[in-house]
């Protein structure tokens, strides 16, 4: 080891001089690029095999490396050149958020000082920062509980409040889950809506309870919870000898952002002895805007609830958020204290609180956000998404062969009819029509660029597009837009489509 330098040179080392040019370039670079994003298509469409072509993939390893400058510049053309952007104006697809550059920036930060917010000891400055995050958001929705923790999204959220309300609910009946497992004690049921995220299924089944143990409760024609419904299954189970443990309240469907009636289910909840978690990935932070829907206010009465920052936070990707009403009910599903963790019980670690030993610093760009806006700009900017909703309604109702479908928190939904088949739209034949209609409609403004919409399946089997609004960078000018991109392509696709139709469409004979 003697002939080893007393100073290393490792190839992906970078003394300061370097690093700084490189990363002021890169600054410059990216500055550029977003500028440059609302000129510009939300995406060019590519298919795989295009954007492979396009970026040099598909080769092997490389044995030498590349010089990092032309490689920071040549990756950072060929990204803004070859991606779909959902900081875009006009991006209205699905519920992601454009991100907020001082968020990008805190990416870079935190990955710099890249602690292990695993555990306080490797994170002690970042750990205290995602505690007051955890306790800002709570704040800002009006949620009472102490518990909670940053995870990666949605889905991750969601398993953290169901698998608390598993222990939980075993431990109140004397049941030691984390021992025998799910199959030592009764058969588990959970209540939730025929509108709910696939992230149930996936808890469910992971969970070892198995999809069986779903009960999807249906919903009423404004996609909300059937509390009769839900009423009925719950002591149709209870004499079956099952024992329900878990009603999930849903704060903004994926579909159209409906918000089912949060307070009555939190009675039931209560009076049947059951967890009651909201699913509020999209809509549980429009808590925060007095526009918001009243029932939003009963997010108070949950035992626990998932937000995402990641979408009305406008953190960039990933930030999701698990809320606990008492912290030990986490402590209780997660927490292990093997030999190798000497871990002081004073201080907050939070490998004892979710799944990840290994964590991130995701609270960074949030906590940077929240404090850049405070709570009062995130309530104007959570309002002026809803109101722009509203007004990009009224203009499909002001557009000819458009029609509104849905309205709920930033969500339009609607479609396109041409105005021969209006009277016609109930009849089988135009009815399957329209749904091919809307949906060739979807697929080729997913491909243009001009606007960027996702699609739902209403009551009745209607096809409908779907715009939503998360974006601090759409205006007016972007949601009047939308509409005359939508009926222009519409028609143009029903000129193509009309002659291949059946005859009781009008097309063929």
């Amino acid at each position: 080891m003697t002939d080893f330098p007393l100073r290393r040179e490792a190839p992906l080392a970078l003394d300061s001089a370097a690093f700084r040019a490189l990363g002021h370039r890169l600054v410059d670079l990216v500055a550029d690029g977003l500028a440059g994003v609302p000129n510009g298509p939300v995406t060019r469409g590519e298919s795989p095999a295009a954007i492979r072509k396009a970026l040099g993939l598909g080769g092997p390893l490389p044995e030498a490396g590349v010089d990092p400058a032309v490689l920071l510049e040549t990756t950072t053309r060929d990204l803004f050149a070859h991606s779909l952007f959902n900081g875009h104006p006009r991006f209205f697809g699905y519920i992601t958020s454009s991100p907020a550059p001082i968020g990008i920036l805190g990416d870079m930060l935190a990955a710099a000082v890249n602690p292990n917010v695993g555990a306080y000891p490797l994170s002690p400055a970042a750990t205290e920062i995602e505690v007051e995050t955890v306790r800002w958001i709570a704040e800002l929705i009006g949620f009472p509980g102490d518990g909670g923790l940053l995870v990666s999204g949605g889905n991750m959220a969601n398993f953290v409040g169901f698998w608390a309300a598993r222990a939980a609910i075993a431990a109140r009946d004397g049941h030691d889950l984390r021992k025998s497992g799910a199959a030592g004690g009764p058969k588990l049921c959970v209540y939730t809506s025929a509108e709910t995220h696939t992230w149930i299924q996936k808890a469910a089944d992971l969970s070892g309870l198995g999809t069986d143990a779903i009960r999807w409760i249906g919903v009423d024609a404004a996609s909300r919870m059937d509390l009769a419904e839900l009423r009925a299954r719950i002591a149709a189970d209870r004499a079956a000898g099952l024992r329900p443990f878990l009603v999930i309240g849903t704060a903004g469907t994926v579909s159209t952002g409906a918000v089912d009636d949060l307070p009555a289910i939190a009675e039931i909840a209560r009076a049947e002895g059951l967890w009651f978690h909201v699913d509020g990935a999209y809509g549980g932070l429009a808590a925060a805007s007095p526009d918001a829907p009243a029932e939003l206010r009963a997010l108070a009465l949950a035992d626990s609830v998932a937000v995402d920052p990641h979408k009305w936070l406008y953190a960039p990707l990933e930030a999701g958020c698990a809320l606990v009403r008492d912290r030990k009910d986490l402590l209780g599903a997660f927490a292990y204290h093997p030999p190798y963790f000497h871990l002081d019980e004073e201080t907050t670690n939070f490998v004892d609180l979710g799944m990840q030993n290994s964590r991130g610093f995701r609270a960074l760009k949030v906590w940077l956000a929240l404090k850049q806006a405070g709570a009062a700009g995130y309530r104007r900017m959570i309002g002026d998404d809803m109101r722009l909703a509203a007004l990009l309604a009224d203009a499909v109702r002001s557009t000819d062969e458009l029609e509104l479908t849905s309205l709920e928190l930033s969500i339009a939904t609607f479609r396109f009819i041409p105005a021969d088949l209006a009277a016609r739209a109930a009849e089988p034949a135009v009815a399957e029509y329209l749904n091919a209609l809307n949906l060739a409609l979807l697929d080729g403004l997913q491909k243009g660029g001009d606007a960027f919409v996702s699609n739902a399946v209403l009551a009745g089997g209607r096809y409908v597009l779907r715009a939503c609004i998360v974006n601090i960078h759409t205006g007016r000018a972007d949601v009047a837009a939308l509409p005359a991109i939508c009926a222009r392509e519409g028609r143009a696709l029903d000129l193509a489509m009309r002659p291949h139709a059946s005859a009781a469409v009008g097309g063929r004979a």
